[in-house]
């Protein structure tokens, strides 16, 4: 059996801040994942082609600002501004 490198899953990393909640950062990704499909063009230079992966990799840089709407604190709603 050949010895496998490990695969790098960086973009699969969530941000460790806790400040931030996992939810909302998967709401904005998806979001911005959208936007991306929709034909927006990524912020950052990537060998990627995927835009879940690109969109991930944006909002994990901070490169993806989102602002909160509403007042309940179990409805957050999110729309990224790019």
């Amino acid at each position: 059996m050949a010895d496998k490198t490990p695969r790098n899953n960086a973009h699969c990393t969530l941000p460790d801040d806790p400040e931030q909640s996992t939810y909302r950062f998967i709401i904005v990704a998806a979001k911005r994942a959208r936007q991306l499909q929709g034909g927006a063009r990524a912020v950052l230079p990537t060998s990627s082609k995927k835009p879940t992966v690109i969109a991930t990799e944006e909002v994990r840089r901070g490169l993806v600002k989102y602002s909160l709407t509403g007042t309940a604190p179990n409805q957050v709603p999110v729309e990224p501004q790019v």
